[in-house]
């Protein structure tokens, strides 16, 4: 497989895991409160990968770029903690599209900060694939509310949690940024937690380990997606999470989406796939991320 083949299935596979991790995230929120919830996502993620990595510790603790490290942890964790919250004031489906706005966001930071090509596929899959989101959102409906700035800042810093992880890419090991994406959230939170706790029953206390599992899984295959995939390229499956996240709003907590959803569901689709065709029909293997280093001063 081509590295933009591979790239869009690790990408496909993190998202998928990223949502089903949202909706256990949404009931143990609403069971409990949104600082559980987010407690489980990094604290639960900072202990198995160092448990993971345990041998090797020293070696994945070490960064070329601390400074990247610390943003990337702070926007993930600024996405991380709006969008739950956001999860307990709005359906899931409805969440999960307000906040697919950020593969624009993407596109556009990777074009001015990366010096990524914006080529006529690329700003096609991105335009169509924005086009069915807006379809399920329909501005002027009630779901434009107060409620929607949350998902809406979630969108922003995962813009540029994404955009500093391709920065990073291949240069860094993937368990190195994974570990400081867990480490941030997991100090921060675990200092709001005293105020927040609840104790949790068995059922919430199994929910919150699968919030940590399918966290970890997401975020490393995430990272290795945007290592050696662009992040122009990999923008528009991002929107495969809605379709997921619908499928979990019907299954968990009974949120039938009307026929605008699925017509803008499909819509995505077909962006999706059309990207995908284009691709990695008669690709050529991808330069290694090294030899793509990125412009200075993002």
């Amino acid at each position: 497989m081509s590295n933009n083949a591979r790239a869009i299935l690790m990408m496909i596979l993190a998202v998928f895991c990223f949502t089903s991790m949202d909706a256990t995230a949404k009931s143990v929120a609403l069971e409990t409160n949104t600082v559980m919830a987010l407690w489980a996502r990094y604290a639960g993620q900072a202990l198995l990968v160092i448990v993971l990595v345990l041998p090797r510790i020293r070696s994945v603790a070490q960064t070329h770029y601390p400074v990247m490290q610390f943003l990337r942890s702070a926007f993930l964790l600024t996405a991380t903690a709006s969008f739950f919250y956001g999860l307990t004031r709005n359906g899931l489906a409805e969440n999960t599209a307000i906040m697919d706005v950020n593969p624009v966001l993407v596109t556009l930071g990777a074009a001015i900060f990366l010096g990524e090509k914006l080529g006529p596929r690329r700003i096609a899959g991105i335009v169509a694939a924005m086009i069915g989101a807006m379809i399920i959102i329909r501005p002027g409906s009630s779901v434009f509310s107060l409620d929607a700035i949350f998902p809406l800042i979630a969108a922003f810093a995962y813009a540029g949690y994404s955009l500093t992880t391709r920065y990073v890419g291949s240069r860094e090991d993937p368990w190195t940024s994974l570990f400081y994406a867990a480490l941030l959230g997991a100090l921060v939170i675990t200092v709001l937690l005293p105020g927040h706790w609840q104790t949790p029953s068995l059922g919430v206390l199994l929910k919150m380990v699968l919030i940590a599992g399918l966290g970890t899984i997401a975020q490393l295959m995430m990272i290795r997606s945007l290592a050696i995939g662009e992040a122009a390229m990999l923008a528009p499956f991002a929107y495969v999470g809605l379709i997921n996240a619908t499928f979990w709003g019907i299954v968990a907590y009974g949120e039938y989406p009307d026929t605008w959803t699925i017509c803008g569901a499909l819509v995505i689709v077909v962006a999706g796939v059309y990207v995908w065709h284009r691709e990695t029909r008669g690709a050529i293997p991808a330069l290694p991320a090294e030899a793509k280093t990125p412009p200075e001063g993002l």
